[in-house]
This record gives C-alpha cells, sequence and structure tokens, in this order.
C-alpha cells in the first residue's frame, strides 16, 4: 500500500495581487478592477494542494515575525498541514509576490524576504522528516545548495523527488541526475535543456524525467524516447495563478496513491483545471472529491 507523506520544501509568500482589464507599459498608470491578498509562494500553494487532495503534508519553510508570516502560517494550520517545521526569521519581511491578473493570464514579480533563510543547515535539522516521507516536492524559490541538500537527504533514504523547476535557473547535472521527476513548463523545459552539459545519452535520461505542462495544450511525458500527449481539459479560466502548484501537489498525491506516471499525471492536470476556474491560487485548488466528482461526469478522462 502506497503511503501518502509529502515533505514540501519551499517558499510561503503573501499574494498582493490585483486585477485589470489591461497591464500597464513601462512610466502608465492605470485604474484596476479589484485587490486582494491571497496566501501563496510555490512551497505552500503545493502544500495546499497535496493535503487538499488527502496526503498527509509537513511544510518546511520560513516566514519574518510580521503580520503577514502570522496570517500565514495560521492559514497553513486550518488547511490541516504541519507547520512545525516553519522558522520565524526576526528583522526579515514575509515573502510577498505582486501579482497582475488581466484577462485571465498573470504576470509576477516575488521578493523572497524570509525564504532566503532556508540554509543547507536548516535543511539539515530536518533530516528525519525527509527520511519519514513517501515523496519529497521541491521548486526553487529557496536558495539552490539548499534544494540540493534537500534532494541529497532524500536519496540517502530513497525517498522519491519532485522538482519544480521554478523560477528557472541553471542547474547542475549532479542535482538533475539526483531528482527522480521534473516538471518545467515549456520555456522552462527550453531552458532546462540548453543549460545543461552533456552527451545526447546524458539529455535523454533527463527528458524521461520531464513532465512538461503546456497550459491549455495540455501534459506530456517521455516513455522510451517518445513523447505521450496528455490532453488538457476545457474549462473557463477566471484565474491561472496556481494552476502549475496545483498540477505539482496533485501529482505527488497521486504517485503516493500508486498510480501509475501517466494516470497520475491525468489526475494532476484535472486538478490544475478545476483550479484556474476561481480566483487566487490556494483559493481554487480542489478537495479530491471534486476531482472524482468531475471524472465521474467526464468519464473521457
Amino acid at each position: 500500500m502506497a503511503g501518502k507523506k509529502i515533505t514540501v520544501i519551499g517558499s510561503i509568500n503573501m499574494d498582493l495581487v490585483t486585477n485589470t482589464n489591461q497591464i500597464p507599459k513601462v512610466g502608465e498608470t492605470l485604474l484596476g478592477d479589484s485587490f486582494h491578498t491571497i496566501p501563496g509562494g510555490k512551497g505552500a500553494n503545493q502544500a495546499v494542494a497535496a493535503v487538499r487532495l488527502g496526503a498527509d503534508v509537513t511544510m518546511i519553510g520560513a516566514v519574518g515575525n510580521d503580520s503577514f508570516g502570522h496570517l500565514l502560517v495560521g492559514n497553513l494550520i486550518n488547511q490541516g498541514i504541519n507547520t512545525k517545521s516553519i522558522m520565524k526569521v526576526e528583522d526579515t519581511s514575509t515573502g510577498i509576490a505582486t501579482i497582475i491578473v488581466s484577462n485571465g493570464d498573470n504576470s509576477i514579480i516575488v521578493v523572497p524576504g524570509a525564504n532566503h533563510h532556508i540554509t543547507p543547515e536548516v535543511i539539515d535539522k530536518h533530516e528525519d522528516k525527509i527520511k519519514d516521507s513517501n515523496i519529497l516536492l521541491l521548486q526553487l524559490e529557496i536558495p539552490l545548495k539548499s534544494v540540493i541538500r534537500a534532494v541529497e537527504l532524500a536519496k540517502k533514504y530513497g525517498v522519491r523527488t519532485i522538482l519544480n523547476p521554478a523560477p528557472i535557473q541553471k542547474l547542475p547535472i549532479e542535482l538533475l541526475n539526483m531528482v527522480d521527476y521534473l516538471t518545467p513548463n515549456e520555456h522552462e523545459q527550453a531552458l532546462l535543456f540548453t543549460s545543461v552539459d552533456g552527451t545526447d545519452e546524458v539529455l535523454e535520461k533527463l527528458k524521461e524525467k520531464c513532465i512538461v505542462t503546456k497550459g491549455s495544450k495540455g501534459v506530456m511525458i517521455f516513455k522510451n524516447g517518445e513523447e505521450i500527449e496528455i490532453p488538457s481539459i476545457r474549462v473557463e479560466a477566471v484565474d491561472t495563478t496556481g494552476a502549475g502548484d496545483t498540477f505539482n501537489g496533485a501529482l505527488a498525491t497521486a504517485l503516493c496513491d500508486g498510480l501509475e506516471l501517466e494516470q497520475a499525471c491525468r489526475f494532476a492536470n484535472i486538478a490544475g483545471a478545476i483550479s484556474v476556474t476561481k480566483l487566487g491560487a490556494q483559493t481554487g485548488m480542489p478537495t479530491k472529491k471534486q476531482v472524482e466528482e468531475f471524472l465521474h461526469i467526464h468519464k473521457s478522462f
């Protein structure tokens, strides 16, 4: 029987979301339609996605000792996530993301704040939690050296790892070789492979680890050198913020449930599609029941 313990190491941010009909040009001032503060951060988002789908989730991260930090930790507790490994950093602000939503798409600027205090030494303090996990889920909104250390520990104990390589940066081949699954979008995949120094054989092995999210075009995986396309689900998009995070949390949960990779991707694809029908990254994330109801109605998926 598959275990469902997922440890997420990553960012915890407050999203400052402005809705507008048009994204301003440099030097231009426009009137927006609405403004919201919404819990976010790739790490926290993926943790919420997984716990809503039934996983046992522990979050390792950092916030500032400020109002946003207190609100964000309280939100994760309310979601049912184990927050005992989230530290509060003095004299540093909680991470924030300024998000402009226009016509269903978004532009984002992230200020990491306390997230950059997740050092390799902090990771080492939580070695036992990594050891006890079934899957370790990571992104790149914390220092890269800390991501590498976390994956090293997961490898040491035979824990499967999913790395969402966002925001994209050049990654060492040693890290890519250790990771079990990579979940870039199309843009990230192109940059990921052009930045890797390796033979065709090395690149082919890396490609087999990739689960490429393609937005409205669905998901692509690679098996025995062949591309497998998993189609998208047609929905009316309200806000695409957090769709990729929903996919990653759902993928980790589905793999913990023992689904084969293609089935897990189909499940995650549906969860991601449902998430864009509501405003906000975490507020749109579906429960397992909602995904199952969707599958019951749309049996073709």
